[in-house]
């Protein structure tokens, strides 16, 4: 009996837990004003896209504000953050950005890619 009760406990705790990640926790940036690629663009390719676009790679490098604005004109940048996970092309590989993340660079795109 002992042993049911016990596997029984364990079950629901199990049964209980949430998936949550550390990205759906966060709080959604409030930015005001147009946004830029220094104040605000900057911080989420550094994080999300650096690790394999970079100068050392065979891919296109995302490294300055000239390489970025120029994936986003030219390289449907745009289009392949937005894609679901197991989307061919989709990016970041490693998983899509938070949609808080994308949403800032689309205002990015529509504020006119400002650089400062």
């Amino acid at each position: 009996m002992k042993k049911f009760i016990f596997l029984s406990g364990i079950i629901l705790s199990l049964y209980s837990c949430e998936s949550t990640t550390y990205e759906s926790l966060e709080e959604p940036e409030v930015i005001t004003g147009p946004v830029t690629y220094n104040a605000n663009v900057k911080s989420i390719i550094d994080a999300n896209c650096i690790v394999c676009h970079n100068s050392e790679s065979q891919l296109i490098p995302l490294e300055t504000y000239a390489q970025v604005k120029d994936a986003t004109l030219n390289t449907n940048l745009i289009d392949r953050i937005q894609r679901q996970n197991g989307t061919p092309g989709q990016m970041p590989k490693a998983g899509r950005m938070s949609q808080d993340k994308i949403n800032t660079i689309l205002q990015w795109s529509t504020d006119g890619l400002l650089e400062n």
